[in-house]
């Protein structure tokens, strides 16, 4: 799958959270996670794992975006977690979106 069509798949799952995505950012993390989002087993985020959920943590939200480890983080990351409990598998790029929206972090991507 091609970058463009990783793309055009985030971008219309996250129409499902954001009627009017932020098509810059979108890209972004695409590009940034690309290889992430073509293989199945990583390409989402399982919100009853809470290793995983450590992971997102650390990895994304801690080193990724600069934030400050603590009680917020958690709460951005469970508030994302409940605005996709519909999705049985949660595109993690939508899933990143949905976080540095929530965080105001826009600027580490565009």
């Amino acid at each position: 799958m091609t970058n463009a069509e990783l793309l055009a798949k985030t971008l219309e799952a996250a129409k499902k959270y954001d009627p009017k995505p932020d098509e810059d950012l979108l890209a972004a993390l695409v590009k940034n996670y690309a290889l992430v989002l073509r293989r199945a087993d990583s390409a989402s985020v399982s919100c009853s794992d809470p290793k995983e959920l450590e992971t997102v943590k650390k990895n994304f939200l801690i080193k990724k975006l600069g934030l400050k480890d603590g009680a917020k983080l958690d709460e951005a990351i469970k508030k994302v977690c409940e605005q996709m409990k519909a999705d049985r598998r949660k595109n993690r790029a939508v899933f990143y979106y949905l976080l540095v929206k929530d965080t105001g972090k826009e600027k580490v991507f565009v």
